[in-house]
């Protein structure tokens, strides 16, 4: 249903290239259409206009011949007083015979001819609508043809253009793709053919290798780094243990845990960049969950729980992201701290400044909180809680609230029960 629905969407969208290059071939072929057309009218009207004249002046001679040979004045020749006037100006202006299309009745023409005969001007008149008439059955079907090659070559034109189209729609999706974190996404289907489209699906795909080359090499650094701390870092935990106990000693050791924990979210991190982690699904009981985990982070935080609901998930990995989340909203957000548990929807929220716009657009980064009032941190809770998502399959979203606030929504993924 969803392909079906997204077709007519597709082919509506007056917008794209498919129906620009249509009315671009429509419009040239109407221009050809109209060129040809106003070439052949003039040409058989020129024709037609000359033929007429000569059977005019034809007819004129004839009559005029044959009133001097029998001495009758024949039927068919018209004088001064019912000549054209416009015709008979140019026939006294200029002394010789004159032709005139009478149109003043446009259903039935007639083609005049008129010169000057022993003193007098003598003029005949031929009826040429059946001439007419043919001129236009000539317009009708120059108009008809035109129309007929225009629904056939429209719809051509529609249909020759759907495949760079659909080329550039999938280079399109391929890059919405890559931009969406899959790096492993290429447009090789689409860049077959040797022209612009293939241009640009060789860059994507070049962008793509050196977004995905450089990302293992941060990942390959964060790790090293991880692991090189790691054995210094235990000694550091050894000593500080050792020390005699005094204000300094304390702070010591406080500067130490913090670098232990600074230590192991790198470590963490570095494992879930490198897709090794796996989700153990069981059933859990989401409030009682969230219960434990506000209570292991040892900060004041409200939970409402709507009913009690059972979702399959990892409560090891669910339990590290509801700790990260509410530990992230009061070091970066302001009190009071708020998780909502409704069905497989869990929000997290504070009531500070808000989450900034860059991570709104862009999601949460390592080693960047985003913006000064959101106070300091590492920026590797929001990353984690975003990586350990992934692995259980749920969606985490970041919003801000309309009266102020940040928001977190994770929404697990599967069937949701209740316990009973």
């Amino acid at each position: 249903m969803t392909r079906f629905a997204r077709v007519p969407r597709e082919l509506l969208n007056w917008r794209s290239l498919r129906w620009k290059i249509a009315a671009l071939v429509a419009m040239a072929s109407c221009s050809v259409a109209l060129a040809v057309g106003v070439l052949v009218h003039r040409s058989t009207l020129e024709r037609s206009m000359s033929v007429n004249s000569g059977q005019a002046l034809v007819a004129l001679a004839s009559a005029i011949g044959g009133q001097q040979r029998t001495g009758i004045p024949a039927d068919a020749i018209l004088h001064r007083e019912v000549i054209p006037p416009a015709l008979l100006r140019q026939v006294e202006s200029t002394g010789r015979e004159s032709t005139w299309y009478d149109d003043r009745r446009p259903d039935t023409p007639w083609m005049w001819a008129a010169g000057r005969f022993d003193g007098e001007v003598l003029a005949v008149k031929v009826e040429v609508g059946t001439d007419l008439r043919s001129r236009q059955a000539l317009d009708r079907h120059i108009k008809i043809a035109s129309l007929a090659v225009l629904a056939v070559v429209v719809p051509l034109a529609a249909l020759a253009a759907e495949l760079p189209g659909r080329r550039l729609r999938r280079v399109a999706r391929t890059a919405r793709r890559i931009a969406g974190g899959d790096l492993d996404a290429r447009t090789t289907a689409a860049g077959r053919g040797g022209d612009e489209i293939t241009e640009i699906s060789a860059t994507v795909d070049s962008m793509a290798d050196t977004l995905q080359e450089r990302l293992l090499v941060e990942q390959r650094f964060t790790a090293d780094v991880a692991h090189e701390l790691r054995t210094p870092l235990m000694g550091l935990v050894t000593s500080a243990g050792l020390l005699p106990e005094s204000e300094a000693t304390e702070l010591v050791r406080d500067r130490v845990q913090v670098l232990r924990v600074l230590v192991e979210d790198l470590l963490e991190i570095s494992r879930l960049d490198a897709g090794v982690e796996h989700a153990d699904l069981r059933p859990v009981a989401l409030g009682d969950l969230a219960a434990d985990s506000l209570a292991r982070t040892g900060l004041e935080t409200r939970l409402f729980v709507a009913g009690a609901p059972v979702a399959e998930t990892d409560p090891r990995r669910l339990d590290r992201i509801i700790a990260n989340l509410v530990v992230n909203a009061h070091r970066h957000g302001r009190v009071p701290v708020e998780v909502t548990v409704d069905e497989a929807t869990i929000t997290v929220r504070d009531h500070g400044s808000g989450f900034p716009n860059a991570l709104l657009a862009g999601g949460p980064q390592r080693f960047r909180t985003g913006a000064a009032e959101r106070g300091r941190g590492h920026g590797l809770g929001l990353t984690i809680a975003l990586g350990q998502a992934r692995v259980i399959g749920a969606v985490l979203a970041f919003s801000n609230a309309g009266d102020g606030g940040a928001i977190a929504t994770l929404r697990l993924p599967g069937g949701i029960g209740r316990v009973h």
